[in-house]
Formats: structure tokens, C-alpha cells, sequence
């Protein structure tokens, strides 16, 4: 197994290639991203497993067994890949080039500058077929705001799940945690609803995803706080948000980048959203703050760089240190 210093430099590596090179589609044409081949397995686990004709004692079981099976398959895959790589800087550097295509940096800025150019190019029409494609809330219902508020949501929640987290868990556990966090990230996102198809057998998959962010989740408030000055905001006021109003939020992890970000840039984020489902009657975090404008979606963006950079330096230093 690398050493943790090895570990440093895959993480910084994968950091690197994901800002560089991102997801490029002429790739994933030709071959299945990862995700979509775990999201294959979970499908197949789901059709086999979720009965509707068993109780919801079993349906919960089932659902246990399911996302048991899928983590130990997933640190499994990922142990033998990192077995199997060359001690050295050729395999640290082919350990970084595969795990950047589960850190999601340079398409998280994309989907969410493709809002902010939307609302340039095609006003609010084009905003809300871009906002659509990264939110899951019913796009006729947002006005200029709403459609603001949304992709910024989107910015803070997925800087969390798609880059702090599986950065965490990469820095943490080399590539069988990252494997293994994606794994559970992405059964939480496909049957971890409150559903009634779901509400059982995907309440393992959602509790465990709320146990695996717990650190991450806290840990992208802070670095949006600290990159609060790139967006002419307050390090202060970002704290004091997440602090007094990410509890609020019916997430037990996504109310704290979002606070973070509704702090540092003055607005009110989350409140009342309306899904295909229904009306979510929520509480806004900073509900003392302004309405958001697409203006406020580049004033996040810039956040989303700066945080980037300053949690890449953090694992700069860290390795540094142990190299001393």
C-alpha cells in the first residue's frame, strides 16, 4: 500500500488533471465514465433486491445487504488497481490521472457558468433550461432569482459532494476510498429518496452518505468561508451563517458549504423550492439577506476557484510537512 506522503501526491496529481482536463465528452463517447458503471451495479441490485412485494423490514434489509455488498466490491476494485500500479512517481501520477475522474472541479464550474452565460445570451428562459440540467426543482417555477438561487445552491452543495468529499476520502484511504465514497454517493443519489419505492430499501444508502460527508460537508463551509474575500464577502459573516443556520437545513452536511455561501455573499439561499413531488417548504439560510441575481452566480464561481485552490494548498503542505 502507498504510504501516506504517495497518497499526498496521487491526491494533488488528481487535483491538478481534474482543473486541467476535467470530463472531456470525446472520452466518456468512447468509454463508461465510472460512475456510470457503478451506477449500473446499483441499478441491477435494485431490480433484484427491491421487492415490492416483501415487507419493509426486508425491503430494509435488502437495502442494507445491497450497499454492504457495493462498498466492499468498491474498496475491493480499488485495492487491486492500487496493487497492481508501479511504486514510484509513474504510478502515483497514473493512481492522480485515474482518480480525476471522480473529482468533479472543472465540470462543477461548467454546469453552473453555463446558467450565469444563459442569463446573458437568453434571459431567463435559457437559465431555466440550463438550471435544469444541474437541479432537480420544477425550472417553470423559478423567476430571475429563483434560477439564481439555484445554481448557486448547486455550486455550494456539489463543491461538497463532488470535490471536498471524494478529495477527503482519496487523501484519506488512496483510491479504495474514493472508489468506495463515489460508490455510496452515488446510491444515495439514484435510491436513497424518501420515496415510497425507496423510503426502505434505500435508507441504508442514505444514512451511510450522511455518515461519510459529516467531515467533508464541514470541511467545504469552512473553505468557502475562507474564500469569501474573492467575492467581495465577508470571512466573518460566511462563518457566522454557517454557524447559526446550517443546522436549519433538512441535510444534516448540505447546509453548511450552502450557509457558507449565502453568508459571504450577502443573499438567502434554500427557503421554499417546488419539485415535481411537490412544494419543500424549507427555512432560508441568512434569511436576512438579498434576493440573488445572476450576478451573484460569478461572484460564486469565483468562490468555487478560490476554495479549490486553497484546499489544494492545504494538501501541498501537508505533504511538504511530512517530507521535513
Amino acid at each position: 500500500m502507498p504510504s501516506w506522503n504517495d497518497t499526498l501526491i496521487i491526491t494533488l496529481v488528481a487535483l491538478v488533471a481534474d482543473a486541467v482536463i476535467g470530463d472531456p465528452d470525446w472520452l466518456w463517447r468512447r468509454l463508461a465514465h465510472p460512475v456510470a458503471i457503478i451506477g449500473r451495479a446499483i441499478a441491477r441490485l435494485d431490480r433484484a433486491l427491491n421487492r415490492d412485494t416483501w415487507s419493509p423490514r426486508r425491503r430494509r434489509a435488502a437495502g442494507v445487504a445491497a450497499i454492504l455488498l457495493l462498498v466492499i466490491a468498491s474498496l475491493l476494485f480499488g485495492y487491486i488497481i492500487q496493487a497492481m500500479m508501479p511504486r514510484g512517481i509513474a504510478g502515483n501520477v497514473a493512481l492522480g490521472l485515474l482518480a480525476a475522474t471522480l473529482i468533479a472541479q472543472k465540470s462543477l464550474y461548467q454546469h453552473v457558468a453555463r446558467v450565469h452565460a444563459a442569463f446573458a445570451t437568453g434571459g431567463l428562459k435559457a437559465a431555466r433550461e440550463a438550471v435544469s440540467l444541474i437541479v432537480g426543482r420544477d425550472p417553470d417555477s423559478l423567476d430571475e432569482s429563483g434560477a439564481s438561487r439555484a445554481a448557486i445552491e448547486s455550486c455550494a452543495e456539489n463543491f461538497s459532494d463532488g470535490v471536498t468529499a471524494p478529495v477527503f476520502w482519496l487523501a484519506l484511504l488512496g483510491l479504495p476510498g474514493l472508489i468506495a465514497y463515489k460508490t455510496i454517493n452515488t446510491a444515495d443519489s439514484m435510491i436513497g429518496h424518501r420515496s415510497e419505492k425507496y423510503r426502505d430499501f434505500g435508507w441504508a444508502a442514505a444514512r451511510l452518505d450522511d455518515l461519510v460527508n459529516l467531515a467533508p460537508a464541514r470541511l467545504a463551509g469552512l473553505l468557502l468561508s475562507l474564500a469569501a474575500p474573492v467575492a467581495r464577502g465577508s470571512i466573518a459573516s460566511a462563518l457566522k451563517a454557517t454557524w447559526r443556520d446550517a443546522r436549519h437545513h433538512r441535510s444534516p452536511n448540505a447546509g453548511w458549504p450552502e450557509s457558507a455561501m449565502a453568508g459571504a455573499l450577502g443573499i438567502k439561499l434554500a427557503g421554499p423550492r417546488r419539485y415535481a413531488e411537490g412544494l419543500v417548504d424549507d427555512p432560508y439560510l441568512n434569511a436576512d439577506g438579498r434576493d440573488a441575481t445572476p450576478a451573484d452566480i460569478r461572484r460564486a464561481l469565483r468562490m468555487l476557484l478560490m476554495a479549490c485552490g486553497i484546499q489544494f494548498a492545504i494538501f501541498a503542505i501537508l505533504m511538504t510537512l511530512i517530507v521535513l
